[in-house]
């Protein structure tokens, strides 16, 4: 049976409820506007920039535009200051270990890359669609089609991927619950009891997601 292409729009049908990991905040300002394919160029330009700066002041400058950026795409503080608090031990330990062996100045220029550098990409979850990133992704792969790539299954491989995280986490949590529920408490068989079910669960998922895939016409 010769392989269908998978739809340029893709629908995955890994689970109805599952969402779409995905930071994405509705909204209707100028970054929300800007195609995908640009914003993804912008990113790269920008963490190059960010790269070449050589002084502190220098790195002020592009945090307190990476501030205006946020400012403009009307993203709620709250939101944006969740995207960037894991970091915060990270920074803290690079910056300490950067300022005892290289210094005050290059201890601000490292951690303050890292977190402008985070912040940008955040910025861009944070405003555009995955569904619109995974079309770009597909776009860019259609140059290799001559080399036997088929840039459509990537992007759906991209996409189960990126929808099925969400349904994993979500039986092993079903899979926690109901061992709490049973009484089971702490690290009594906790590897074996957790994961066998869990294992199963998901493996259970994954044939009926390439049930769902092959009655779609897309086999393989």
């Amino acid at each position: 049976m010769t392989p269908r292409s998978a739809p340029s729009t893709l629908t995955v049908p890994c689970s109805a409820d599952a969402p779409m990991i995905g930071l994405y905040v509705a909204g209707n300002s100028v970054l929300h506007r800007v195609p995908a394919g640009l914003k993804l160029l912008l990113l790269a330009i920008g963490i190059f920039g960010v790269l070449l700066l050589r002084r502190p002041w220098q790195m002020g400058i592009a945090l307190l535009a990476v501030i205006a950026l946020y400012a403009l795409a009307t993203v709620p503080w709250q939101t944006a200051w969740a995207q960037l608090r894991p970091l915060v031990w990270i920074v803290v330990i690079v910056a300490s270990f950067q300022l005892v062996f290289a210094g005050v100045d290059r201890s601000v220029m490292v951690a303050g890359a890292l977190v402008v550098n985070v912040a940008l990409a955040a910025l861009l979850t944070l405003t555009t669609k995955v569904t619109a990133i995974l079309d770009v992704c597909q776009w860019l792969l259609r140059p290799f089609r001559r080399v036997g790539l088929d840039p459509d299954r990537i992007g759906l491989m991209l996409a189960l991927t990126i929808r099925c995280v969400p349904l994993v986490a979500g039986i092993v949590s079903e899979v926690s619950d109901a061992r709490k529920a049973r009484g089971v408490i702490g690290l009594r068989g906790s590897v074996v009891a957790l994961a066998a079910p869990a294992v199963i669960r998901a493996l259970r998922a994954a044939d009926a997601i390439g049930e769902s895939l092959t009655a779609r016409g897309i086999d393989d």
